[in-house]
């Protein structure tokens, strides 16, 4: 029986076998990396420099931006130089950063988007209150919140899944250290303390998408009372990015980790683990600047 220690590093599923596919993906990734790189970073740009562009709703963007920046970069290129270099190999101490990283950022990312829905709430249902609830300090002890909880469930779930020893080889189903693939890895009841960490942080998550259901139907109802046409119009286009973005984050975070065993296979959770840690970094900078005037102006005066 062999455990954790007998190893130096983990081998991720490789995205094809020929050379030609390998290529394919890793030009496929590297487009849509450089894609998020060159959305995110002028996002944060755009924001920083454009004094109009230094409110609340902005703040948590170019926070979002940020988290968005990191967790694609703690991916991709990896998976990237593997496919480049036609590899399987991480070292065991890559895999414990990139566990943390991802950790880190996504839950991180989650609390944000929570905090965004909250900040739309207060904009639309208590707008006299807004400038009083949604000051600077506030603003920021906020967004430190959100980092700070990504980095406490990072070092709880890291330590756990790290000290478990290992008892089934060290080949990961997917393309990059995830914690299911490693438990699965875990000898028999070794990986009940970090199971019960999962179920911590799962009922937190669910906690936390409630929170974001019940801020939108209060704010739709309080929107669709709006008697005139742009002003409902105005609010509307305030919270669709923030609702598509969390529709996007939570759906396929959910599908991933939620979908019945009797339809998981190795390529099936190689496609939903794309769909959850690539597209959303590269498609929330579309999804924020398609009807925002604001940040479609910010980018003009850049560009200027």
């Amino acid at each position: 029986m062999s455990n954790s220690s007998s190893f130096n590093e983990f081998l991720l599923l490789a995205f094809a076998d020929t050379r030609e596919l390998q290529l394919l993906h890793f030009l496929l990734f590297l487009s849509i990396y450089l894609a998020a790189l060159l959305g995110n970073s002028l996002i944060i740009t755009v924001i920083a420099c454009d004094s109009h562009l230094h409110t609340p709703m902005y703040f948590f963007l170019l926070n979002l931006s940020l988290l968005d920046l990191g967790s694609i970069s703690t991916t991709v290129p990896k998976s990237m130089v593997n496919s480049l270099w036609d590899t399987r190999a991480i070292s065991y101490s890559g895999c414990a950063a990139q566990v943390f990283l991802v950790v880190f950022l996504f839950g991180g990312e989650f609390s944000l988007l929570t905090i965004m829905a909250y900040d739309r709430f207060i904009a639309i249902c208590r707008p006299l209150h807004y400038g009083t609830i949604m000051g600077g300090r506030a603003c920021v002890k906020m967004a430190a919140a959100a980092w700070g909880s990504g980095i406490l469930n990072a070092v709880l779930h890291t330590g756990n899944t790290f000290s478990i020893p290992l008892c089934h080889g060290n080949v990961l189903d997917q393309f990059f250290c995830e914690i299911p693939q490693i438990l699965r890895l875990s000898c028999s009841e070794s990986y009940l303390r970090e199971a019960g960490a999962l179920v911590l942080s799962v009922s937190l998550f669910f906690g936390c998408f409630v929170f974001i259901v019940l801020t939108y139907v209060q704010i739709f109802t309080t929107v669709l009372r709006i008697p005139s046409e742009q002003g409902r119009h105005k609010a509307f286009s305030m919270c669709l990015p923030h609702l598509a973005v969390v529709s996007l984050f939570i759906s396929t975070a959910m599908f991933a980790y939620l979908k019945p065993p009797s339809i998981s296979s190795p390529a099936l959770d190689l496609m939903v683990a794309v769909l959850y840690s690539v597209v959303p970094p590269a498609v929330n900078p579309l999804i924020y600047s398609m009807r925002n005037k604001e940040l479609k102006d910010g980018l003009r005066k850049a560009q200027c």
